[in-house]
């Protein structure tokens, strides 16, 4: 099944963007008790583009990169979608599920990649690639279930959270595969750093708008700033580069299934973290998504 797989820099940092994934979206669950989800986007966010943007300076030679308006637009907007409303969602699911159960509606993040690759980008969906979808549907459908062996609560509003973090999600793939092909061309810090300006920007004009203000309300004293600074720079700035660099260095179809290993670390964070129950429902829904990864990876080796 791995026959064909070459393991290189784009596979390294799209496994390195799991697990830094992983452990800030662990501490975004401890963040999300004093922060409701758009104030910790936002604060997570703009802490690590005031780190970023002198750092892709400092390390930049040369004149700087002159990236046409039409891409320039698409990198912005792959911002606002992918990290001002998509995270935005995702941290809303993550205080309704809990992280392992977020981690495995999480695995429908490659599908989705293979699916818009297919439509968008001319990547190839095989046989065994569908199967592999049916599979990561029918893990995700487990924890909309109550759990099995009676250990471990069903969470109050289950349904509702797996449809925000399905959004949440699709989101985040289409926003990926908008900027592949610029990826490709570019230096991938300017990417990161404008793609995250364009997130930034997205939420301050959110926070800015009447009706949305009070979702950004919080009070300063409560916020624990250690724990938030180091989910910005490792969980969401560290973490997003890796995943960039991943697309950029391989095919969008192999980023993303790789990336699944972040749900492995979620449901094992989660339990010995966070204390969240482990109970053979969630194994069998990482079981069964896990099968349906293997599906889709070896559909896509040539």
């Amino acid at each position: 099944m791995w026959r064909g797989m070459q393991v290189g820099i784009g596979e390294l940092m799209a496994l390195g963007s799991a697990a830094t994934w992983a452990f800030g979206i662990v501490l975004a669950r401890q963040l999300g008790r004093s922060l409701p989800p758009p104030a910790l986007n936002l604060l997570k966010n703009g802490v690590f583009l005031l780190a970023l943007l002198p750092l892709t300076l400092w390390l930049h030679t040369g004149p700087l990169p002159r990236l046409p308006v039409r891409e320039v637009l698409l990198v912005l907007a792959s911002g606002v979608i992918g990290i001002a409303i998509a995270d935005t969602l995702y941290f809303r699911a993550l205080n309704e599920l809990g992280a392992g159960r977020m981690g495995i509606v999480g695995n429908l993040y490659s599908p989705s990649v293979l699916l818009l690759g297919f439509l968008f980008l001319g990547e190839r969906l095989g046989l065994q690639q569908w199967l592999g979808f049916a599979l990561v549907l029918g893990g995700v459908g487990l924890i909309t279930a109550g759990d099995g062996d009676g250990a471990t609560p069903r969470p109050a509003h289950a349904l509702r959270g797996v449809l925000i973090g399905m959004v949440a999600v699709a989101l985040m793939a289409g926003a990926v595969v908008m900027v592949k092909r610029v990826l490709e061309t570019q230096p991938l810090l300017w990417v990161s750093t404008l793609r995250l300006s364009g997130a930034v920007g997205g939420l301050l004009l959110m926070a800015a708008l009447p009706p949305l203000r009070r979702w950004f309300a919080f009070a300063p004293a409560r916020v624990p700033w250690p724990r938030l600074v180091t989910a910005a720079l490792a969980g969401q700035g560290l973490s997003m580069v890796l995943w960039l660099g991943g697309y950029k260095y391989t095919s969008a179809s192999v980023a993303a299934i790789l990336n699944e290993t972040a749900s492995v670390f979620l449901v094992l964070m989660g339990a010995l973290w966070l204390g969240e129950p482990l109970s053979r429902r969630t194994v069998a829904g990482v079981a069964l998504t896990f099968a349906g990864i293997a599906c889709m990876l070896a559909g896509s080796s040539p």
